[in-house]
């Protein structure tokens, strides 16, 4: 029977020797890590402080890697303390593995502790978040190309163009979401009309109650309202389900068999969001104006010709499609990241809500970036 790995301690001189002998395999690395411990434990720093210390690998009769990572956790242990540890008459057989183990030996105890950040730490995080930042915007851009080129090969060759998966993007992304789309805007047409009435109140204005309402629904309440429950519902979805059939292998299999996934499943879903957004937006605008027209009648007597008249005076010129130009490059946003996201999920199912959450941050980030410079573009025109 082979004899199992043993470890003793033995002073040799000024120094202080481990000798290690027998089969260091994995069958006796339970035993070996109890000895191990008890030695380290009761090697105590010397009061002269740095000592030699060696480890005799002489004795050993087989070694496998569970046994060189136990020597080199040994080693590491009282390198730790401050002594000169050496590893000596190993025998040339086991050099290979011990080096090989080297590379993934034990990390020091100070790697485990609290460490507080300086200015330093906060200057590594800001710069590799800038290059996080600008890796992604140039990814982001790249897919916006490939989509691009995609569209350019579907509308040059209409046979390419799959309609029963545009029409059902579009029941998924449009009419589905109504009633969600419109019982919020209802609401928020009644608290906006609400508070507003009760700061103007002050001045006598409660009329202007009705200006507005509209001019803050057709400009901007209604297509953010819209866009960002589209994110949250259509965008997130989209990451969802492709990130699913990424999982399940099934956009590997497409590509195999000659299909293109931004072909087939980002087109659609992309072309189905622009064209239902704008729509969606104008109803958002309707169901909050009636919101508001409820609270005017019901709180601030004013009736429902009265309304309609002071909001035709107010909404005048472009300010009714301003809001609805916004409209598709919002649904674009959200289309493209929502797909783009899906297609970046790895084989796991964390993966898939990881990208599903990031999806409609990234979604409703971007839709508000983009209004924001809207509104500075319709600034310099006079809008």
């Amino acid at each position: 029977m082979a004899e199992e790995g043993w470890i003793e301690a033995k002073p040799s001189g000024g120094d202080l020797a481990y000798i290690a002998g027998g089969h260091w395999l994995i069958s006796a690395a339970p035993q070996l890590d109890r000895q191990l411990l008890a030695l380290e434990r009761a090697a105590a720093p010397t009061a002269a402080g740095r000592q030699r210390v060696r480890i005799d690998c002489g004795p050993l009769e087989a070694l496998d890697t569970v046994g060189a990572w136990l020597i080199l956790r040994l080693k590491t242990a009282l390198g730790r303390r401050g002594d000169d540890v050496s590893l000596d008459n190993l025998a040339p057989r086991f050099a290979p593995l011990l080096a090989q183990a080297e590379k993934y030996e034990p990390e020091e105890a100070h790697k485990h502790r609290r460490h507080f950040p300086g200015p330093a730490d906060l200057i590594a995080a800001l710069g590799a978040a800038a290059v996080a930042f600008v890796r992604d915007a140039g990814e982001g851009l790249g897919f916006l190309g490939e989509v691009t080129l995609a569209a350019g090969r579907v509308l040059s060759n209409p046979r390419r163009l799959r309609p029963i998966a545009f029409l059902s993007q579009m029941q998924h992304t449009g009419p589905a979401a109504m009633p969600i789309i419109g019982l919020l805007s209802f609401l928020i047409g009644i608290v906006f009309a609400y508070q507003g009435a009760a700061q103007l109140r002050q001045f006598g204005a409660e009329i202007f109650t009705v200006n507005l309402l509209g001019i803050a629904f057709m400009r901007e309440l209604g297509v953010l309202l819209s866009a960002i429950i589209v994110a949250g519902r259509s965008g997130s979805a989209f990451t969802a389900e492709i990130g699913t059939m990424q999982v399940n292998e099934e956009i590997d299999a497409m590509t195999t068999i000659g299909l293109d996934p931004v072909e087939v499943l980002v087109l659609p879903r992309v072309g189905a969001l622009i064209v239902t957004l704008p729509l969606m937006t104008f109803f958002a605008n309707v169901m909050g104006l009636l919101g508001g027209a409820a609270i005017c009648d019901f709180s601030l007597h004013i009736p429902l010709p009265l309304f309609l008249a002071q909001l035709n005076a107010a909404v005048t010129g472009w300010m009714f499609w301003l809001g609805i130009i916004k409209a598709p490059f919002f649904a674009a946003v959200i289309a493209l990241v929502g797909c783009r996201e899906g297609l970046r999920v790895a084989r796991s199912a964390e993966s898939v809500g990881r990208q599903t959450t990031l999806s409609v941050v990234e979604s409703i980030f971007l839709v508000i970036v983009l209004d924001a410079v809207f509104s500075v573009i319709f600034a310099q025109f006079n809008l």
